[in-house]
Protein backbone atom coordinates (compact mmCIF):
# COMPACT_ATOMS: atom_id res chain seq x y z
CA UNK A 1 0.00 0.00 0.00
CA UNK A 2 1.33 2.98 -0.90
CA UNK A 3 2.20 5.73 2.19
CA UNK A 4 1.08 9.39 1.32
CA UNK A 5 2.44 11.91 3.61
CA UNK A 6 0.63 14.68 4.81
CA UNK A 7 2.48 17.74 3.11
CA UNK A 8 2.15 15.63 -0.27
CA UNK A 9 -1.56 15.12 0.17
CA UNK A 10 -1.45 18.85 1.01
CA UNK A 11 0.49 19.84 -1.97
CA UNK A 12 -1.96 17.74 -4.19
CA UNK A 13 -4.57 19.15 -2.38
CA UNK A 14 -3.64 22.98 -3.07
CA UNK A 15 -2.37 22.23 -6.59
CA UNK A 16 -6.04 20.77 -7.10
CA UNK A 17 -7.61 23.68 -5.50
CA UNK A 18 -5.62 25.44 -8.02
CA UNK A 19 -6.54 24.19 -11.12
CA UNK A 20 -10.26 24.23 -10.13
CA UNK A 21 -9.79 28.24 -9.69
CA UNK A 22 -7.86 28.37 -12.59
CA UNK A 23 -10.52 26.98 -14.87
CA UNK A 24 -13.56 29.28 -12.57
CA UNK A 25 -11.54 32.30 -13.62
CA UNK A 26 -12.90 35.26 -15.67
CA UNK A 27 -12.39 35.73 -19.03
CA UNK A 28 -11.84 38.09 -21.42
CA UNK A 29 -12.58 36.41 -24.23
CA UNK A 30 -14.87 38.40 -27.57
CA UNK A 31 -13.76 41.78 -26.14
CA UNK A 32 -11.54 43.74 -28.32
CA UNK A 33 -11.27 47.35 -29.72
CA UNK A 34 -13.38 48.16 -32.75
CA UNK A 35 -11.57 51.43 -34.44
CA UNK A 36 -8.55 51.30 -37.12
CA UNK A 37 -5.80 54.06 -37.18
CA UNK A 38 -5.77 55.66 -40.70
CA UNK A 39 -2.57 56.21 -42.72
CA UNK A 40 -1.72 59.26 -44.57
CA UNK A 41 -1.92 57.77 -47.90
CA UNK A 42 -5.13 56.24 -47.50
CA UNK A 43 -5.80 59.94 -47.51
CA UNK A 44 -4.22 61.21 -50.48
CA UNK A 45 -0.88 62.31 -48.85
CA UNK A 46 2.27 61.83 -50.85
CA UNK A 47 5.77 62.33 -50.99
CA UNK A 48 7.51 65.14 -48.71
CA UNK A 49 8.99 68.28 -48.83
CA UNK A 50 11.54 70.66 -46.61
CA UNK A 51 9.90 71.20 -43.77
CA UNK A 52 10.18 74.78 -41.91
CA UNK A 53 12.93 75.04 -39.12
CA UNK A 54 12.21 75.64 -35.37
CA UNK A 55 12.89 78.81 -35.53
CA UNK A 56 11.43 79.86 -39.08
CA UNK A 57 10.32 83.34 -38.08
CA UNK A 58 13.79 84.54 -38.02
CA UNK A 59 13.91 83.82 -41.81
CA UNK A 60 12.20 87.79 -41.82
CA UNK A 61 15.44 89.28 -40.44
CA UNK A 62 12.94 91.11 -38.17
CA UNK A 63 14.78 91.33 -34.27
CA UNK A 64 11.60 93.30 -32.92
CA UNK A 65 9.99 89.96 -34.01
CA UNK A 66 12.63 87.46 -33.02
CA UNK A 67 12.07 88.72 -29.35
CA UNK A 68 8.19 88.98 -28.96
CA UNK A 69 7.97 85.25 -29.96
CA UNK A 70 11.14 84.68 -27.26
CA UNK A 71 9.36 86.60 -24.50
CA UNK A 72 5.90 84.88 -25.62
CA UNK A 73 7.40 81.21 -24.86
CA UNK A 74 9.50 82.36 -21.61
CA UNK A 75 6.55 83.71 -20.13
CA UNK A 76 3.40 83.11 -21.37
CA UNK A 77 0.78 81.21 -18.56
CA UNK A 78 -0.19 79.00 -21.96
CA UNK A 79 3.45 77.68 -21.73
CA UNK A 80 3.86 77.11 -18.43
CA UNK A 81 0.40 75.37 -18.10
CA UNK A 82 1.74 73.21 -20.84
CA UNK A 83 4.73 72.50 -19.07
CA UNK A 84 3.33 71.55 -15.28
CA UNK A 85 1.42 68.97 -17.31
CA UNK A 86 4.16 68.03 -18.55
CA UNK A 87 5.97 67.42 -14.94
CA UNK A 88 2.63 66.02 -13.58
CA UNK A 89 2.23 63.00 -16.74
CA UNK A 90 6.17 62.69 -15.79
CA UNK A 91 5.88 62.27 -12.17
CA UNK A 92 3.28 58.83 -12.74
CA UNK A 93 6.18 57.38 -14.51
CA UNK A 94 7.98 57.23 -11.27
CA UNK A 95 5.07 56.05 -9.27
CA UNK A 96 4.24 53.27 -12.10
CA UNK A 97 8.17 52.02 -11.85
CA UNK A 98 8.33 52.12 -8.05
CA UNK A 99 5.41 48.82 -8.22
CA UNK A 100 8.38 46.95 -10.52
CA UNK A 101 10.70 47.22 -7.75
CA UNK A 102 11.01 45.34 -3.99
CA UNK A 103 9.30 47.68 -1.20
CA UNK A 104 11.03 48.30 2.27
CA UNK A 105 9.43 50.16 5.35
CA UNK A 106 9.84 50.33 8.87
CA UNK A 107 6.97 50.63 11.31
CA UNK A 108 7.39 51.09 15.05
CA UNK A 109 4.83 51.43 17.54
CA UNK A 110 4.39 51.30 21.57
CA UNK A 111 0.76 51.11 23.22
CA UNK A 112 -0.07 51.09 26.98
CA UNK A 113 -3.22 48.98 27.45
CA UNK A 114 -4.86 46.47 29.55
CA UNK A 115 -4.77 43.26 28.67
CA UNK A 116 -8.20 41.12 28.96
CA UNK A 117 -8.76 38.37 31.85
CA UNK A 118 -10.88 36.37 29.68
CA UNK A 119 -8.60 36.25 26.21
CA UNK A 120 -5.53 34.75 24.88
CA UNK A 121 -3.39 36.08 28.18
CA UNK A 122 -3.52 34.27 31.21
CA UNK A 123 -2.75 35.90 34.43
CA UNK A 124 -0.45 37.80 35.82
CA UNK A 125 -1.09 39.09 32.03
CA UNK A 126 -4.36 39.12 32.25
CA UNK A 127 -6.24 41.94 33.89
CA UNK A 128 -2.66 43.97 34.01
CA UNK A 129 -1.58 47.13 32.34
CA UNK A 130 1.70 46.55 30.18
CA UNK A 131 3.48 48.56 27.11
CA UNK A 132 3.50 46.53 23.89
CA UNK A 133 6.11 48.08 21.62
CA UNK A 134 6.60 46.23 18.40
CA UNK A 135 9.31 47.09 15.69
CA UNK A 136 10.20 45.94 12.31
CA UNK A 137 11.27 45.94 9.02
CA UNK A 138 8.18 44.90 6.34
CA UNK A 139 9.49 44.23 3.31
CA UNK A 140 7.17 42.89 -0.58
CA UNK A 141 7.74 42.37 -3.64
CA UNK A 142 5.35 42.14 -6.71
CA UNK A 143 6.27 39.38 -9.15
CA UNK A 144 4.34 41.09 -11.87
CA UNK A 145 4.47 37.49 -13.52
CA UNK A 146 1.82 38.69 -15.91
CA UNK A 147 2.82 41.99 -16.65
CA UNK A 148 0.48 44.11 -15.23
CA UNK A 149 2.82 46.29 -13.92
CA UNK A 150 5.07 46.69 -16.77
CA UNK A 151 2.01 47.59 -19.08
CA UNK A 152 0.84 50.70 -16.18
CA UNK A 153 4.91 51.74 -16.42
CA UNK A 154 4.63 52.08 -20.60
CA UNK A 155 1.10 53.72 -20.25
CA UNK A 156 2.15 56.07 -17.83
CA UNK A 157 5.34 56.50 -20.56
CA UNK A 158 2.72 57.32 -23.84
CA UNK A 159 0.93 59.63 -21.57
CA UNK A 160 4.37 61.73 -20.55
CA UNK A 161 4.94 61.38 -24.43
CA UNK A 162 1.50 62.80 -25.11
CA UNK A 163 2.13 65.91 -22.46
CA UNK A 164 5.91 66.32 -23.75
CA UNK A 165 3.90 66.71 -27.37
CA UNK A 166 1.33 68.56 -26.16
CA UNK A 167 3.97 71.35 -25.33
CA UNK A 168 5.50 71.43 -28.53
CA UNK A 169 2.52 72.14 -29.87
CA UNK A 170 1.75 75.36 -27.97
CA UNK A 171 4.48 76.52 -28.55
CA UNK A 172 4.53 75.98 -32.04
CA UNK A 173 0.89 77.60 -31.99
CA UNK A 174 1.91 80.09 -30.11
CA UNK A 175 5.08 81.35 -31.61
CA UNK A 176 2.36 81.32 -35.17
CA UNK A 177 -0.32 83.57 -33.33
CA UNK A 178 2.43 85.88 -32.46
CA UNK A 179 3.83 86.43 -35.66
CA UNK A 180 0.23 86.49 -36.88
CA UNK A 181 -0.58 89.18 -34.53
CA UNK A 182 2.81 91.16 -35.59
CA UNK A 183 1.67 90.87 -39.15
CA UNK A 184 -1.30 92.22 -38.48
CA UNK A 185 -0.02 94.96 -36.58
CA UNK A 186 2.25 95.91 -39.14
CA UNK A 187 -0.60 95.61 -42.03
CA UNK A 188 -3.05 98.02 -39.87
CA UNK A 189 -0.09 100.56 -39.92
CA UNK A 190 0.50 100.06 -43.44
CA UNK A 191 -2.99 100.48 -43.87
CA UNK A 192 -2.96 103.94 -42.03
CA UNK A 193 -0.23 104.92 -44.13
CA UNK A 194 -2.36 104.58 -47.17
CA UNK A 195 -5.24 106.23 -45.65
CA UNK A 196 -2.88 109.09 -44.52
CA UNK A 197 -1.91 109.73 -48.32
CA UNK A 198 -5.63 109.57 -49.64
CA UNK A 199 -6.21 112.54 -46.71
CA UNK A 200 -3.27 114.46 -48.33
CA UNK A 201 -4.74 113.86 -51.70
CA UNK A 202 -8.24 114.86 -50.93
CA UNK A 203 -6.70 117.56 -49.62
CA UNK A 204 -4.73 119.13 -52.19
CA UNK A 205 -7.52 118.19 -54.43
CA UNK A 206 -9.79 120.50 -51.69
CA UNK A 207 -7.98 123.34 -51.99
CA UNK A 208 -7.40 122.49 -56.06
CA UNK A 209 -11.65 122.87 -56.42
CA UNK A 210 -11.54 125.81 -54.11
CA UNK A 211 -9.24 127.43 -56.78
CA UNK A 212 -11.30 126.39 -59.24
CA UNK A 213 -14.79 128.13 -57.51
CA UNK A 214 -12.84 131.14 -57.27
CA UNK A 215 -11.63 131.44 -60.98
CA UNK A 216 -15.25 130.49 -62.18
CA UNK A 217 -14.64 127.05 -63.71
CA UNK A 218 -16.33 125.12 -61.12
CA UNK A 219 -19.10 124.90 -58.71
CA UNK A 220 -19.72 124.67 -55.18
CA UNK A 221 -21.26 121.31 -55.74
CA UNK A 222 -17.68 120.00 -56.91
CA UNK A 223 -16.41 122.30 -54.10
CA UNK A 224 -18.41 120.17 -51.17
CA UNK A 225 -17.74 116.91 -52.60
CA UNK A 226 -14.52 117.78 -52.39
CA UNK A 227 -14.75 119.18 -48.71
CA UNK A 228 -16.88 116.19 -47.51
CA UNK A 229 -14.13 113.63 -48.52
CA UNK A 230 -11.41 114.95 -46.15
CA UNK A 231 -13.19 114.03 -42.45
CA UNK A 232 -14.61 111.00 -44.31
CA UNK A 233 -10.59 109.99 -44.49
CA UNK A 234 -9.78 111.29 -40.89
CA UNK A 235 -12.84 109.46 -39.76
CA UNK A 236 -10.82 106.44 -41.27
CA UNK A 237 -7.92 106.70 -39.67
CA UNK A 238 -9.20 107.02 -36.28
CA UNK A 239 -10.97 103.70 -36.67
CA UNK A 240 -7.57 102.26 -37.50
CA UNK A 241 -5.50 103.85 -34.25
CA UNK A 242 -8.47 102.14 -32.52
CA UNK A 243 -7.55 98.53 -34.35
CA UNK A 244 -3.75 99.62 -34.02
CA UNK A 245 -4.26 99.57 -30.62
CA UNK A 246 -6.36 96.59 -30.12
CA UNK A 247 -3.51 94.52 -31.81
CA UNK A 248 -0.77 96.25 -29.59
CA UNK A 249 -2.80 94.57 -26.58
CA UNK A 250 -2.85 91.61 -28.45
CA UNK A 251 0.60 91.09 -28.67
CA UNK A 252 1.37 92.24 -25.22
CA UNK A 253 -1.52 89.69 -23.78
CA UNK A 254 0.78 87.13 -26.25
CA UNK A 255 3.49 88.24 -24.53
CA UNK A 256 2.28 87.80 -20.80
CA UNK A 257 2.88 91.13 -21.00
CA UNK A 258 0.18 94.27 -19.82
CA UNK A 259 -1.73 96.01 -22.35
CA UNK A 260 0.71 99.31 -22.64
CA UNK A 261 3.72 97.14 -22.73
CA UNK A 262 4.50 97.76 -26.44
CA UNK A 263 2.28 101.43 -27.09
CA UNK A 264 5.31 102.19 -29.52
CA UNK A 265 5.82 99.03 -31.10
CA UNK A 266 5.28 100.25 -35.02
CA UNK A 267 6.68 97.14 -37.32
CA UNK A 268 7.08 97.14 -41.03
CA UNK A 269 6.57 94.51 -43.28
CA UNK A 270 10.01 93.88 -44.52
CA UNK A 271 10.94 92.06 -47.39
CA UNK A 272 9.31 88.44 -47.54
CA UNK A 273 11.56 85.65 -48.26
CA UNK A 274 11.44 83.08 -50.87
CA UNK A 275 9.13 80.00 -50.42
CA UNK A 276 9.59 76.70 -51.74
CA UNK A 277 5.85 75.61 -51.95
CA UNK A 278 5.21 71.78 -51.83
CA UNK A 279 2.55 70.40 -54.69
CA UNK A 280 1.01 68.20 -53.11
CA UNK A 281 0.30 67.27 -49.28
CA UNK A 282 3.21 65.46 -47.60
CA UNK A 283 2.97 61.56 -46.33
CA UNK A 284 5.27 62.24 -43.73
CA UNK A 285 3.88 64.89 -42.24
CA UNK A 286 2.69 62.71 -38.69
CA UNK A 287 6.40 62.64 -37.39
CA UNK A 288 6.31 67.05 -37.73
CA UNK A 289 2.79 67.77 -35.92
CA UNK A 290 3.16 67.80 -32.18
CA UNK A 291 -0.66 67.60 -32.21
CA UNK A 292 -0.90 64.55 -33.96
CA UNK A 293 2.28 62.71 -32.41
CA UNK A 294 0.48 63.77 -29.10
CA UNK A 295 -2.58 61.80 -30.56
CA UNK A 296 -0.10 58.92 -31.40
CA UNK A 297 1.06 58.60 -28.23
CA UNK A 298 -2.75 58.54 -26.30
CA UNK A 299 -3.20 55.66 -28.66
CA UNK A 300 -0.09 54.12 -27.50
CA UNK A 301 -1.08 54.95 -23.81
CA UNK A 302 -4.20 53.64 -24.24
CA UNK A 303 -3.37 50.08 -25.56
CA UNK A 304 -1.25 49.66 -22.72
CA UNK A 305 -3.87 50.65 -20.28
CA UNK A 306 -5.77 47.20 -21.84
CA UNK A 307 -2.64 45.22 -21.09
CA UNK A 308 -3.12 46.57 -17.67
CA UNK A 309 -7.08 45.53 -17.93
CA UNK A 310 -6.35 42.46 -18.92
CA UNK A 311 -3.66 41.60 -16.83
CA UNK A 312 -6.39 41.96 -14.00
CA UNK A 313 -7.97 38.66 -15.18
CA UNK A 314 -4.68 36.55 -13.99
CA UNK A 315 -3.78 35.74 -10.52
CA UNK A 316 -1.35 38.38 -8.48
CA UNK A 317 1.69 37.15 -6.27
CA UNK A 318 3.09 39.12 -3.81
CA UNK A 319 5.94 38.02 -1.82
CA UNK A 320 6.30 39.74 1.60
CA UNK A 321 8.67 39.39 5.08
CA UNK A 322 9.62 41.04 7.90
CA UNK A 323 11.91 41.25 10.41
CA UNK A 324 11.84 42.91 13.78
CA UNK A 325 11.61 42.95 17.86
CA UNK A 326 8.31 42.89 19.56
CA UNK A 327 7.43 42.31 23.16
CA UNK A 328 5.39 43.46 26.40
CA UNK A 329 7.36 46.35 28.50
CA UNK A 330 10.65 47.63 27.76
CA UNK A 331 12.78 45.64 29.46
CA UNK A 332 13.73 42.70 26.95
CA UNK A 333 12.03 44.74 24.10
CA UNK A 334 15.61 44.65 21.82
CA UNK A 335 16.56 40.59 22.84
CA UNK A 336 16.90 37.63 20.89
CA UNK A 337 14.41 36.39 22.50
CA UNK A 338 12.04 39.27 20.98
CA UNK A 339 12.59 38.73 17.59
CA UNK A 340 10.13 38.15 15.17
CA UNK A 341 10.68 37.17 11.37
CA UNK A 342 8.28 36.16 8.89
CA UNK A 343 8.35 35.26 5.09
CA UNK A 344 5.38 33.81 2.94
CA UNK A 345 3.82 34.71 -0.70
CA UNK A 346 0.49 35.82 -1.13
CA UNK A 347 -1.60 35.16 -3.89
CA UNK A 348 -5.06 36.51 -4.98
CA UNK A 349 -7.02 35.28 -8.05
CA UNK A 350 -10.24 36.71 -9.47
CA UNK A 351 -12.74 33.94 -9.82
CA UNK A 352 -16.52 35.55 -9.73
CA UNK A 353 -16.33 38.92 -9.52
CA UNK A 354 -19.90 40.21 -11.21
CA UNK A 355 -18.46 41.18 -14.28
CA UNK A 356 -16.34 43.76 -12.99
CA UNK A 357 -12.93 42.86 -14.51
CA UNK A 358 -15.18 42.25 -18.00
CA UNK A 359 -16.29 45.64 -17.50
CA UNK A 360 -13.25 47.41 -16.86
CA UNK A 361 -11.86 46.21 -19.87
CA UNK A 362 -14.44 47.01 -21.74
CA UNK A 363 -14.55 50.43 -20.72
CA UNK A 364 -10.26 50.70 -21.80
CA UNK A 365 -11.42 49.16 -25.39
CA UNK A 366 -13.82 52.39 -25.39
CA UNK A 367 -10.92 54.74 -24.34
CA UNK A 368 -8.77 52.88 -26.62
CA UNK A 369 -11.10 53.42 -29.89
CA UNK A 370 -11.92 57.26 -28.51
CA UNK A 371 -8.03 57.39 -28.98
CA UNK A 372 -8.10 56.06 -32.19
CA UNK A 373 -10.65 58.27 -33.55
CA UNK A 374 -9.25 60.85 -32.17
CA UNK A 375 -5.81 60.42 -33.30
CA UNK A 376 -7.68 59.58 -37.08
CA UNK A 377 -9.71 62.96 -36.73
CA UNK A 378 -6.51 65.14 -36.59
CA UNK A 379 -4.57 63.19 -38.92
CA UNK A 380 -7.82 64.28 -41.52
CA UNK A 381 -7.92 68.26 -40.26
CA UNK A 382 -3.98 68.27 -40.40
CA UNK A 383 -4.09 67.03 -43.87
CA UNK A 384 -7.11 69.70 -44.69
CA UNK A 385 -4.86 72.42 -43.11
CA UNK A 386 -1.94 71.61 -44.96
CA UNK A 387 -4.07 71.53 -48.42
CA UNK A 388 -5.92 74.66 -47.25
CA UNK A 389 -2.55 76.76 -46.88
CA UNK A 390 -0.77 75.31 -50.26
CA UNK A 391 -4.25 76.04 -52.11
CA UNK A 392 -4.55 80.12 -50.52
CA UNK A 393 -1.13 80.38 -50.99
CA UNK A 394 -1.11 79.51 -54.65
CA UNK A 395 -4.02 81.52 -55.16
CA UNK A 396 -2.76 84.90 -53.75
CA UNK A 397 0.44 84.44 -55.26
CA UNK A 398 -1.37 84.88 -58.38
CA UNK A 399 -3.53 87.58 -57.08
CA UNK A 400 -0.54 89.51 -55.72
CA UNK A 401 0.74 89.68 -59.22
CA UNK A 402 -2.29 90.45 -61.10
CA UNK A 403 -2.94 93.08 -57.90
CA UNK A 404 0.42 94.80 -58.58
CA UNK A 405 -0.73 95.66 -62.46
CA UNK A 406 -3.85 97.24 -60.98
CA UNK A 407 -2.16 99.56 -58.51
CA UNK A 408 -0.08 100.55 -61.18
CA UNK A 409 -2.77 101.61 -64.05
CA UNK A 410 -4.88 102.69 -61.17
CA UNK A 411 -2.02 105.16 -60.35
CA UNK A 412 -1.35 106.09 -63.83
CA UNK A 413 -4.93 106.69 -64.42
CA UNK A 414 -5.13 109.17 -60.97
CA UNK A 415 -2.13 111.23 -62.29
CA UNK A 416 -3.79 111.76 -65.79
CA UNK A 417 -6.65 112.34 -64.29
CA UNK A 418 -5.38 115.15 -61.90
CA UNK A 419 -3.64 116.86 -64.83
CA UNK A 420 -6.64 116.92 -67.46
CA UNK A 421 -8.34 118.21 -64.51
CA UNK A 422 -5.89 121.28 -64.32
CA UNK A 423 -5.89 121.48 -67.99
CA UNK A 424 -9.91 121.97 -68.01
CA UNK A 425 -10.10 119.04 -69.89
CA UNK A 426 -11.99 116.53 -67.83
CA UNK A 427 -14.56 117.04 -64.56
CA UNK A 428 -14.31 116.66 -60.90
CA UNK A 429 -16.47 113.41 -61.42
CA UNK A 430 -13.42 111.87 -63.58
CA UNK A 431 -11.11 112.62 -61.20
CA UNK A 432 -13.05 111.48 -57.98
CA UNK A 433 -13.46 108.15 -59.82
CA UNK A 434 -9.69 108.00 -60.31
CA UNK A 435 -8.84 108.73 -56.86
CA UNK A 436 -11.39 106.53 -55.24
CA UNK A 437 -9.80 103.73 -57.36
CA UNK A 438 -6.41 104.43 -56.56
CA UNK A 439 -7.18 104.12 -52.85
CA UNK A 440 -8.85 100.67 -53.59
CA UNK A 441 -6.13 99.48 -54.69
CA UNK A 442 -3.57 100.86 -52.38
CA UNK A 443 -5.76 99.00 -50.07
CA UNK A 444 -5.84 96.09 -51.79
CA UNK A 445 -2.28 96.05 -52.09
CA UNK A 446 -1.82 96.47 -48.20
CA UNK A 447 -4.39 93.52 -47.79
CA UNK A 448 -2.75 90.88 -50.28
CA UNK A 449 0.88 91.49 -48.81
CA UNK A 450 -0.40 91.21 -45.12
CA UNK A 451 -2.06 88.13 -46.06
CA UNK A 452 0.89 86.64 -47.62
CA UNK A 453 2.85 86.91 -44.49
CA UNK A 454 0.15 85.42 -42.54
CA UNK A 455 -0.35 82.16 -45.14
CA UNK A 456 3.64 82.07 -44.37
CA UNK A 457 2.63 81.79 -41.07
CA UNK A 458 -0.02 79.69 -41.30
CA UNK A 459 2.02 77.44 -43.46
CA UNK A 460 4.88 77.40 -41.09
CA UNK A 461 1.98 75.85 -38.18
CA UNK A 462 0.26 73.48 -40.72
CA UNK A 463 3.60 71.93 -41.54
CA UNK A 464 4.34 71.59 -37.57
CA UNK A 465 5.96 74.74 -37.12
CA UNK A 466 9.86 73.00 -37.27
CA UNK A 467 8.62 70.22 -34.51
CA UNK A 468 10.19 66.63 -35.35
CA UNK A 469 9.72 63.95 -32.67
CA UNK A 470 13.14 62.35 -32.10
CA UNK A 471 11.30 58.68 -32.17
CA UNK A 472 8.12 59.30 -33.69
CA UNK A 473 4.79 57.70 -31.86
CA UNK A 474 3.89 57.45 -36.07
CA UNK A 475 6.25 54.77 -35.93
CA UNK A 476 5.34 52.00 -33.50
CA UNK A 477 2.73 49.76 -33.50
CA UNK A 478 0.42 48.80 -31.22
CA UNK A 479 0.42 45.50 -30.22
CA UNK A 480 -3.75 44.94 -29.53
CA UNK A 481 -4.65 41.91 -29.83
Amino acid sequence: MMNLSIPFLLRQSFGALLIAALAGCASFSGLKPQSKLTTPEALGAAGSITYPADDWWTAYNDPKLNELIAAAVAGSPTMRTAQARLERAQSTIDVSRSALSPQLAADASSSRQRFSENFIYPPPFGGSWYTQNDARLNGSWELDLFGRNRAALDASIGTAHAAEADREAARVLLAARVASAYFNLAQTLEQRKVAEATLQDRMALEKLVAQRVGAGLDTNVELRQAQGNVPQTRQEIATLDEQIGIARHALAALAGAGPQAYDALTPGITERPALQLPATVPADLLGRRADIVAARWRVEAASRDIAVAKAEFYPDINLSAFIGFQSLGFTNWLSSASRVIGIGPAVHLPIFEGGKLRGNLRGKDADYDIAVEDYNAKLIDALRDVADQLTSTHSVETQWREQQDALAAAQSAYDLAQQRYRAGLSTYLTVLTAELNLEQQRKGAVGLKARRYALDVELARALGGGFHADAPAAQKTSSIK
